[in-house]
C-alpha cells in the first residue's frame, strides 16, 4: 500500500476508482473542504505486503486550487499520495496498515540514529524542483534491483519514473544527497504540508548499506521540520507483520493514528489491533 516501500509500482492506474463510495471516517477525524471531495473505492487486489490477503483503497483525486489544503487535511487522517491521488487502506477484513509520523520537536537521538547522523554528516544536500533525470533513474534502478527485485517498480521505465516524480498537484520537491565529489547517493521525494513534511518515496545506493542512507533521509527530514518550525514527519504506513515496514518502528518520538487520534506509538498495542 505504501509506495515508499518499493512493493508496488506507483502509477496512476493503481488508483483508478472502481466506483464512488460514502466515506465513513471516525468521529474524531475533522475534515473541512476535504469532506466535500468525491471518494472512490478501488477493486480488491492481492496485498503486496501480507501473503494471502487482499488490499483495497479509498481514493480521492487531488486537483485544482484546493489540492494542497485537501491533501493537508487528508494526511492528518492517514492518507498518502501517489501522483495526483490521495489514498488510504480500505480493506474489508484487515486493518494492518497503521499510519505513523514522527513528532519532530520530541525527537531525541538514540545511539543508532546518532551513528547514522555522524556517518552521513559530510553529504551535500540539494533541495530542487521535482524533475526526473537520467542520473536519478540509474540510482533508482540499482536500488530496485537490489532491494525489491521481485516488485513491479524494478521494471519501471524512465517515463514511468518521471511520472512518479513530476506528476503532483501539491507542493512537492526532491532532495538529492551527494558525496563531496558530486556522486549522487540518495534521493527523497517529499511533499510539504501545512503541519510537516511527508516522505513520499526515497531510494539510495544499495552498495552503501553500512551508511544507512534510508534512515539518514528520514533524520534529515526531522531536522528540516525543526528548521522550518513544522511539527511532523509523515512516514506512511507501518505493518507489524511486514519486514519492509519494520524500520519505521525504530524511530524515536513516533506516533500512530488510532480511531482518528494521533497517539504515542506502542509496537505491541499497534500489532494487536
Amino acid at each position: 500500500m505504501d509506495i515508499g516501500s518499493g512493493g508496488k509500482r506507483s502509477a496512476p492506474e493503481d488508483a483508478l476508482p472502481a466506483g464512488p463510495v460514502k466515506t465513513a471516517f471516525p468521529r474524531r477525524v475533522r475534515l473541512g473542504i476535504a469532506a466535500l471531495q468525491p471518494f472512490f473505492a478501488t477493486a480488491s487486489t492481492p496485498c503486496p505486503y501480507l501473503p494471502g490477503r487482499a488490499e483495497r483503497k479509498l481514493v480521492v483525486e487531488l486537483a485544482g486550487r484546493a489540492a494542497g489544503p485537501v491533501y493537508d487535511e487528508l494526511s492528518r487522517a492517514g492518507f498518502r499520495r501517489s501522483h495526483r491521488f490521495a489514498y488510504r487502506p480500505a480493506c474489508r477484513a484487515c486493518a494492518a496498515c497503521v499510519p505513523v509520523r514522527i513528532a519532530a520537536d520530541e525527537f531525541r537521538h538514540s545511539r543508532s540514529t546518532r551513528r547514522v547522523q555522524n556517518a552521513n554528516a559530510g553529504l551535500a544536500v540539494g533541495v530542487i524542483a521535482p524533475r526526473a533525470t537520467p542520473e536519478q533513474f540509474a540510482l533508482f534502478g540499482a536500488y530496485q534491483r537490489s532491494r525489491h527485485a521481485g516488485g513491479d517498480m524494478a521494471t519501471m521505465t524512465y517515463g514511468e519514473y518521471r511520472a512518479m516524480i513530476e506528476d503532483s498537484a501539491v507542493r512537492t520537491v526532491l532532495v538529492e544527497f551527494r558525496e563531496p565529489d558530486g556522486t549522487l547517493v540518495a534521493v527523497s521525494l517529499i511533499d510539504r504540508l501545512d503541519d510537516g513534511l511527508s516522505a513520499v518515496y526515497s531510494f539510495f545506493d544499495p552498495a552503501r548499506s553500512r551508511a544507512s542512507l534510508g534512515t539518514w533521509c528520514i533524520l534529515w527530514l526531522v531536522e528540516e521540520c525543526r528548521r522550518r518550525e513544522l511539527p511532523y514527519v509523515y512516514l506512511g504506513y507501518w505493518i507489524a507483520d511486514s519486514p519492509k515496514m519494520a524500520y519505521k518502528a525504530r524511530f524515536p518520538a513516533l506516533e500512530r493514528l488510532v480511531d482518528g487520534v494521533w497517539v504515542p506509538f506502542d509496537k505491541g498495542a499497534a500489532a494487536a489491533r
